[in-house]
């Protein structure tokens, strides 16, 4: 729906199929024990999955979100782009008990979600957060491909970090100003948008926006509050999509090549 990338030759949406065909089969052989269960209901409010640790549990759209950590400051933001892994292939039968330990070891996790279905059982997959991207990396490197029970292995790969919605059927006569207020109004999270003039008349917009969002959350939910039949914008519908990803540079990657440059001007200014 609102979440989609791939890594480590794997993709959430083959990840998320397969998922899908593993729980079928799952839920027909087998039923959970009761006693790994925590909150099957899918209305049940949940105060904490673990007493010592303290993290805060809510369930809302048909996931069950654990986190943020109880020592983080509300003034802080959450975590930035690229701290958050997409984890598929999970048996439904999986819950925050046995996941929070295992992904605990790569690093301090701000927050876990877990995808429910109404049968209490999950959906096969789950987004867990972490404060660093470092710790991120290493959960995809070190957990991809776990055997998490005998002859289950799951994938873990680096999540599609998307903070920009394409917005379409907007009228051309609207400033950029205008939008922009516009999507505060009935959207959270809004950071800027990006308008471009019509190549006739430059006076005018071409119809569409970009609009950039704090959080790939916050874009998520506006997305969804902004998909047809939702709203009308300025008394008529409006088209909305995910804006095409940037592509990202490795961190690693940049930092070598910032060395390589620099040693290439060392050379140079030497000779």
């Amino acid at each position: 729906m609102d979440l989609e990338s791939s890594l480590s030759n794997i993709d959430e949406q083959s990840i998320a199929t397969n998922s899908s065909i593993d729980s079928k089969e799952q839920s027909s052989n087998s039923h959970p024990p009761t006693s790994n269960i925590i909150g099957t209901h899918p209305n049940e409010i949940i105060t904490s999955i673990n007493p010592d640790n303290g993290y805060p549990v809510r369930q809302e759209n048909g996931q069950r979100k654990t986190g943020p950590p109880p020592d983080w400051p509300t003034t802080r933001h959450p975590p930035g782009r690229g701290c958050e892994v997409f984890v598929g292939k999970l048996p439904r039968d999986c819950f925050e008990s046995e996941l929070f330990p295992l992904f605990e070891r790569c690093g301090q996790i701000y927050e876990m979600r877990l995808m429910m279905d109404f049968s209490g059982f999950n959906r096969g997959y789950a987004f867990i957060t972490y404060t660093n991207r470092d710790d991120a990396k290493r959960c995809v490197k070190e957990l991809n491909n776990y055997e998490i029970r005998s002859n289950h292995l799951i994938g873990v790969c680096q999540s599609v970090d998307n903070c920009r919605l394409f917005v379409g059927g907007i009228p051309k006569t609207k400033k950029r100003e205008e939008i922009l207020e516009e999507m505060c109004k009935v959207t959270e999270g809004v950071v800027d948008v990006i308008v471009y003039p019509s190549a006739n008349d430059k006076t005018k917009n071409r119809g569409f926006a970009f609009v950039e969002y704090e959080s790939h959350r916050s874009a998520a939910m506006a997305r969804r509050k902004l998909l047809p039949g939702n709203i009308q914008l300025w008394g008529q519908q409006i088209a909305v999509d995910w804006a095409e990803p940037e592509n990202q540079v490795d961190e690693d990657i940049m930092a070598n090549v910032k060395y390589k440059n620099s040693f290439f001007v060392l050379l140079f200014y030497k000779s």
